[in-house]
């Protein structure tokens, strides 16, 4: 698991590079603006109206898959895949339709604060840009199949096309038609499919017109998935709810949020998603045989990896949230007001860091037990309390005080999740979780105090984009040495696999 995941982990960053050069393309434009709030807007709205459904059907999808291919064979896992890729259609249709419909008043709730230039805007681009949902629900089918198959590398490099057409369109729009923004979006998520379809029939699928609303397989699907749909459409509202209230707080709010939030979902990507997606075919099948002692063992390396990995980059990016995003976005049409409300939320993102990397991976858990009411009520509490939150502390805090609400969340369900999977499945270690998180964490403020004040002193002889990198890599350096030190299991085992590799590389 720890190889693919290295593998899935650096082509995630190639990806999330690329896509961080969309956000920089689109802030380099746009800045924060009108414009970026109505496109991002735009770009909200079918993720929210469809992800939760996506999601919910994408998550249950994968481990009855697997339960019907190990009963049944290849050819009812796939009759059970068409069936579920033709119900989507249909219901992604009547989406559409009530989008186009009801387009000015479900854009009014998702930015109330919009004036009427920016709401017209926003209203146009979510006409055009709600169409993509056709491919990005099949999307979630073809990547839960591949990933089933153990073919983890084309769904990781599906964000390169994707990226690069949403790139060609952000600049064509600032040259011609600001449309073009939206055209762009649908035309980068077809392209994603495309990239998925010649491995999706090598790995022995095959297209049918089957729609059979009575199979019992779809029907438990739609079962499991109700609870997961429920969770998401919950961190969907929380969503929501954070963008109505960076709406009225100032003119380019949404966006400062948003780009703070890329860089939070950069980090989730490389080292959380790359661990989750591993784990859950793998964790999934050991559910389905009653392995569970393979089943805590998978959980608890996951649960390792995450603190290894996410915990100096949460001291990393509080340390250097400024820098960080004057580096990244401070130029163009990103203003030194952008840079100051995006790196303000970025701060308090980061604290929750850890908590949006477990909660991700303990759901998977539970999804692959085939329990979804968990997750579901963990995502309801989590609303509720980020609710309270945002409307108390973004009237003392601004945005920054919307992006605390969200991490003080995180964390506080994580931490019920935690209790709630030790009661369903037993003791897995937590003591030996625990002890690995305060020496990751001792290391990890070490390595903030070293590049801090080697940040301090580098800026005074050279430039700050230059002081940055060296402190950031003098920081990595230090992290390292520290937690070799420090008898952490999971880098006991990287250490020993790295050396008998270069041993059996000089015996050669």
């Amino acid at each position: 698991m720890k190889k693919t995941a290295l593998v899935l982990m650096l082509l995630t960053i190639v990806s999330k590079l690329i896509g961080f050069y969309r956000d920089i393309t689109l802030s380099y434009f746009y800045g924060a603006s009108s414009i970026s709030d109505a496109y991002l807007i735009s770009l909200t709205i079918p993720l929210t109206i469809f992800l939760f459904i996506g999601t919910g059907i994408s998550t249950s999808y994968i481990p009855l898959f697997s339960d019907i291919e190990k009963e049944f064979g290849q050819i009812q896992a796939n009759r059970f895949t068409n069936n579920l890729i033709n119900l989507l259609l249909i219901l992604c249709s009547l989406i559409i339709i009530l989008v186009w419909l009801f387009s000015v008043p479900i854009v009014k709730i998702f930015a109330v604060g919009f004036d009427r230039h920016t709401l017209d805007m926003a209203v146009n681009f979510t006409r055009v840009s709600i169409l993509g949902i056709y491919f990005t629900g099949v999307l979630y089918i073809f990547k839960g199949y591949l990933q089933v198959k153990n073919n983890f590398v084309i769904p990781a490099i599906i964000g390169l096309p994707l990226n690069f057409f949403t790139i060609i369109s952000i600049v064509l729009s600032s040259k011609s038609d600001i449309m073009i923004l939206s055209v762009g979006s649908v035309i980068a998520t077809a392209s994603a499919l495309l990239i998925l379809l010649p491995s999706i029939y090598t790995n022995g699928y095959k297209y049918n017109l089957v729609l059979n609303l009575k199979d019992k397989y779809l029907r438990k699907l739609i079962y499991l998935s109700m609870p997961v749909i429920i969770g998401v459409s919950v961190n969907q509202i929380n969503v929501l709810v954070d963008r109505t209230i960076a709406s009225q707080i100032a003119v380019g709010g949404i966006s400062a949020l948003n780009y703070a939030n890329r860089l939070n979902l950069f980090i989730q990507g490389i080292f959380v998603m790359s661990i989750a997606t591993v784990m859950y075919p793998m964790i999934s099948k050991m559910s389905s045989e009653k392995n569970m002692v393979g089943f805590k063992k998978s959980v608890i390396e996951s649960i390792s990896g995450i603190n290894l990995l996410v915990i100096p980059a949460t001291v990393g990016s509080m340390i250097f949230a400024k820098p960080v995003i004057k580096l990244l976005f401070g130029r163009g049409a990103f203003d030194v007001q952008a840079i100051s409300m995006t790196s303000y939320a970025l701060f308090f993102y980061s604290i929750g860091m850890i908590g949006f990397g477990l909660r991700e991976v303990l759901s998977r858990v539970f999804y692959s037990l085939q329990d979804t009411k968990t997750p579901m009520i963990n995502a309801a509490i989590g609303m509720s309390l980020n609710i309270v939150l945002n409307f108390t502390l973004s009237k003392y805090m601004g945005i920054g005080g919307l992006a605390l609400a969200t991490s003080i969340a995180a964390i506080f369900t994580t931490g019920l999740m935690f209790i709630s999977l030790r009661k369903k499945i037993g003791p897995f270690g937590m003591k030996n979780i625990s002890i690995s998180f305060i020496k990751i964490l001792c290391a990890s403020l070490v390595m903030g105090l070293i590049s801090k004040l080697s940040f301090n002193y580098l800026t005074t002889i050279i430039s700050q984009n230059f002081s940055l990198l060296i402190s950031i890599a003098l920081g990595a350096v230090t992290y390292f040495i520290i937690i070799y030190f420090m008898n952490i299991e999971d880098v006991d085992v990287i250490v020993n696999a790295i050396k008998r590799k270069l041993k059996r590389n000089k015996t050669l």
